[in-house]
């Protein structure tokens, strides 16, 4: 299934412009959630093809929000991409057993990550 709406969930608003703003240019819809548990709401209303979670936020964090997603009948389709500052393999490792698809590092390269998109479709 072809990816066209993104959901960007991020607390620092600077992070989700700089990807709102990234994959519009390249042609997706976006809608935006500044935690975990508006991410988890919004993946049920929204129905986005693909959610970019960042982990550390505050109330539910992005490994939870990704597992609650990931394991609930109605969202489970939709694939996750970690985007996280969270860079030791313990937590790649531990993202992906949420049921996260790919797991990126900030500073996020739009290049990069759209070729993560390109590759999920």
């Amino acid at each position: 299934m072809p990816v066209r709406k993104i959901l960007i969930v991020d607390d620092s608003p600077t992070e989700r412009q700089f990807l709102l703003e990234a994959l519009s240019r390249a042609g997706y819809q976006c809608v935006t959630a500044e935690n975990g548990d508006e991410a988890i709401v919004k993946s049920k209303t929204e129905q986005p093809d693909l959610i970019l979670m960042d982990v550390v936020m505050p109330g539910t964090s992005g490994f939870q929000a990704t597992r609650a997603i990931t394991r609930d009948e109605a969202t489970k389709h939709i694939p996750v991409i970690m985007c996280t500052s969270k860079n030791q393999e313990t937590d790649r490792i531990w993202g992906m057993r949420q049921g996260a698809r790919e797991y990126m590092t900030k500073p996020i390269v739009a290049k990069a990550l759209l070729a993560k998109i390109a590759a999920l479709a």
